[in-house]
């Protein structure tokens, strides 16, 4: 299932890398400079590790203290959060963590299965040079982090990863999906890779940098096989 020619852009389109994928129907700007972004970044990550725990409650003060951010910038970030499911807000009890639910996170990898695998066979016929390095180095310097089992390391590089080839297929609806399903699977995949042997990991990695480069390429149906494998699919000819 191929799609024919590059998309055009109209002139008065935000740049896609500067969209945000918390509300489908808003365009915010999430540039990686700004204090919001930065807020959102470490949250969502702090959340995959478990050291914000299932349950734990959020304060705005104490994170933004924590993250040496603006309270402004955490309060949006948690906004954000709270849209794409991991965090649940309430009124007079706060902001916690959203727990696991693991029949949740079997159903977000069966959607992954079908729409990664095309999200980089767009990202082989649409991505920009800048979008490319952003997929091509996002696992720079991986294998010296898996040795050294340096997993916050690790899941950081997996989320540029991902989140750089949805950006570069160049569809927005597809983009925010693969997104929002990913950072809720990235919490389980992360409990499981504490318990794998080193060579599953830097296999990983490898797997990864064959999807990059397919990509790089402009090759999508090898880009589509070589996500497929990704997503653990060992025979997926």
């Amino acid at each position: 299932m191929g799609v024919q020619g590059k998309i055009k852009p109209r002139e008065d389109m935000v740049p896609f890398h500067q969209q945000g994928f918390s509300d489908v129907r808003h365009t915010e700007d999430w540039a990686p400079d700004l204090q919001k972004s930065k807020a959102y970044e470490q949250i969502l990550l702090d959340i995959i590790l478990g050291i914000l725990p299932p349950s734990a409650r959020l304060d705005e003060l104490g994170l933004a203290k924590q993250y040496n951010l603006g309270v402004a910038g955490v309060r949006d970030a948690l906004a954000r959060l709270s849209l794409e499911g991991m965090v649940l807000r309430r009124p007079r009890s706060g902001t916690i963590v959203a727990s696991i639910d693991v029949q949740e996170v079997q159903q977000a990898y069966e959607v992954r299965c079908l729409l990664e695998p095309q999200a980089a066979f767009l990202a082989a016929q649409h991505a920009t040079r800048a979008e490319l390095d952003d997929i091509l180095t996002a696992f720079n310097g991986a294998e010296a982090a898996a040795r050294n089992r340096d997993f916050r390391a690790i899941i950081a590089m997996d989320q540029k990863f991902h989140r750089a080839v949805a950006i570069a297929s160049h569809n927005l609806s597809l983009a925010r999906i693969v997104i929002n399903l990913h950072n809720k699977a990235a919490r389980y995949w992360y409990y499981s890779m504490t318990t794998r042997p080193d060579e599953d990991r830097l296999e990983d990695i490898a797997n990864h940098r064959i999807a990059a480069k397919a990509i790089a390429k402009g090759d999508g149906p090898a880009a589509m096989k070589a996500m497929l494998v990704v997503m653990g699919d060992k025979n997926p000819d």
